[in-house]
This record gives structure tokens, C-alpha cells and sequence, in this order.
């Protein structure tokens, strides 16, 4: 079975009530212990990404770190992380973002773009969009152009995808 054939979806483990009640939970801890899976989803980000010519992936704490890191590998590009706050040494650019209750932060260093840089944002999923917004808001105060984004998997029914800026995005897997 090759790359493009391997079935993703049958790594994804479903959790019903988790991490409350109502909640139907997209666990891709089975995936990330899969080397065959593992490997075609960094084959079809590899794919489909190369085409938006990323000069860095952006990778969002901290799931965006597991899959941006060998798609950087792999395209021949950097690597840059966006963390949460404090955990980044140097100067950083900040953007908050709502949660189901309160707020919080993403930080990226502020040399970590330079003008003009396209920037391939990368996570595990989206769901209601606003850490991404808040992580393409990072790339444009750093001065960089938003490539596009890359999730393993996609929330569709909650709608996350309509909240970010118009570029292109790839989703893995999509569950409505």
C-alpha cells in the first residue's frame, strides 16, 4: 500500500464524552504510533503543499510541531514554532484568540520571518479556526505572506475553515 492509498482514517480513534460530555473526540495517537501512516501524511503534505511554494512551515503548538517538522525536512525549508506565552527567549510578536471560556495567547519570534517569506501554517485540526486566525495574524505582523494552511484533520461542522484569511487549505481528512 502506498502513501496515497493508505486509509488515515483508519488511525483516527474516536472518543465519545471527551474531554466532556457531548464531545465526540478525533485521537490521532494511533496515527503518530503508525510509521506507515505517519509517513503518508507527511507524503501528502509534501504533495499538496509543495505547490504553494512555502519558503518556512509554521508549525502551532504543540501538535503543529509533529507534523511541521518532518514537512519542513522534507520541502527543504525551515522550521518555526508558535508557542504559547513565556516560552519563547527572545523578542516575540503576540496574538490572542477565544476560547470556549476566556482567552489566550500564541507567541512567535519576531525574527523569525523575514519580509515577504511565505509561510505554511501547519497543525493536527481544525475546529472553530480561532487559533489558526490567530497564528496567520502572527505571520502578518511579522511582515511575512500566508502561504496557506495545512490541518491533519478538519472539523467541517464547526465551521473553522470560514474564519480564516482567503488562501488555499489542505485537510487530510474531514469529518462533518
Amino acid at each position: 500500500m502506498t502513501a496515497s492509498t493508505f486509509d488515515l482514517a483508519t488511525l483516527i480513534r474516536a472518543i465519545p464524552d471527551f474531554p466532556q460530555p457531548g464531545i465526540l473526540f478525533r485521537d490521532i495517537t494511533p496515527l503518530l504510533a503508525d510509521p506507515q501512516g505517519l509517513n503518508a501524511v507527511i507524503d501528502r503534505f509534501a504533495t499538496a503543499c509543495d505547490a504553494l511554494a512555502p519558503d518556512l512551515i509554521l508549525g502551532i503548538e504543540s501538535r503543529g510541531f509533529i507534523f511541521g517538522t518532518p514537512l519542513a525536512a522534507r520541502l527543504g525549508i525551515g522550521f518555526i514554532p508558535a508557542r504559547k506565552p513565556g516560552k519563547l527567549p527572545a523578542a516575540t510578536y503576540s496574538a490572542e484568540y477565544a476560547l470556549e471560556y476566556g482567552t489566550d495567547r500564541l507567541e512567535l519570534h519576531q525574527d523569525a520571518i523575514a519580509p515577504g517569506q511565505r509561510v505554511l501554517i501547519i497543525d493536527d485540526l481544525i475546529a472553530t479556526g480561532g487559533t489558526a486566525a490567530a497564528v496567520a495574524q502572527l505571520v502578518e505582523q511579522s511582515g511575512g505572506t500566508l502561504a496557506g494552511f495545512g490541518f491533519v484533520i478538519e472539523l467541517a461542522g464547526l465551521g473553522g475553515c470560514a474564519k480564516l484569511p482567503d488562501v488555499p487549505i489542505v485537510s487530510l481528512l474531514r469529518y462533518d
